[in-house]
């Protein structure tokens, strides 16, 4: 599936520079290369068990952690981002972290935290990146810096809760009924929601994207 690149610019920016409006807020990050339908149901289901007020899919410029080849433009990431949140208007799609000038979660946070102050924000991933979240740059200042919400995603779930993350920071973990506190808690603090599960994949809608074309084009 392909999105017009006018999409991206049609729906309105977070503002960089900040504010200092109130609200729960779950950021959702990633290269959404490209989005899908699962990306929206993370979203969607973050909304109703944490009790947010939004959800913001950060599109990532680079993920460090992923190759250059076979990633589409940010804008056209960014638009198929926005395509996917069209509709709801507690999601919004942005490429505010281009702006940040940041490349790590860690150091994005940072920024977001000093520029939306009376925000509360939650981290929220999927459960295959608890798997490898050990990898990924300062990786404990994530959970110092705001709660963080996981989402079960087939395989995982049984990988995520015996990885490293998951081991190190096991007392810090929070009870399912918790889940609308979340956002108020003192970090560290984290949860992991068996929700309902989507079959999406970027992968694989990449993969069929890459099969039609080839049959298109013998």
């Amino acid at each position: 599936m392909s999105f017009p690149l006018a999409l991206a610019m049609s729906s309105s920016s977070l503002n960089p520079w900040g504010d200092r409006r109130r609200g729960r807020v779950g950021l959702l990050g990633g290269s959404f290369n490209p989005a899908h339908e699962g990306h929206r149901h993370v979203a969607e289901m973050a909304l109703k068990l944490l009790g947010l007020d939004q959800v913001w899919l950060l599109v990532s410029p680079q993920n460090p952690l992923k190759p250059q080849a076979g990633m589409a433009s940010l804008a056209e990431r960014l638009a198929s981002a926005r395509a996917v949140a069209a509709g709801n208007p507690r999601i919004h799609a942005t490429d505010v972290e281009q702006h940040l000038g940041t490349r790590y979660t860690v150091d994005t946070l940072a920024v977001l935290r000093r520029r939306f102050p009376r925000r509360r924000f939650v981290w929220l991933m999927g459960a295959d990146n608890l798997v490898q979240i050990s990898r990924w740059a300062r990786w404990t200042r994530i959970f110092q810096a705001v709660p963080v919400a996981i989402l079960a995603r087939p395989p995982y779930s049984q990988r995520a809760l015996a990885a490293k993350a998951a081991r190190r920071l096991a007392r810090f973990r929070s009870p399912d009924r918790a889940a609308r506190t979340l956002a108020d808690r003192q970090p560290p603090a984290w949860i992991y929601l068996h929700t309902r599960l989507h079959p999406a994949s970027a992968t694989a809608i990449r993969a069929q994207r890459d099969l039609v074309g080839k049959g298109a084009n013998p």
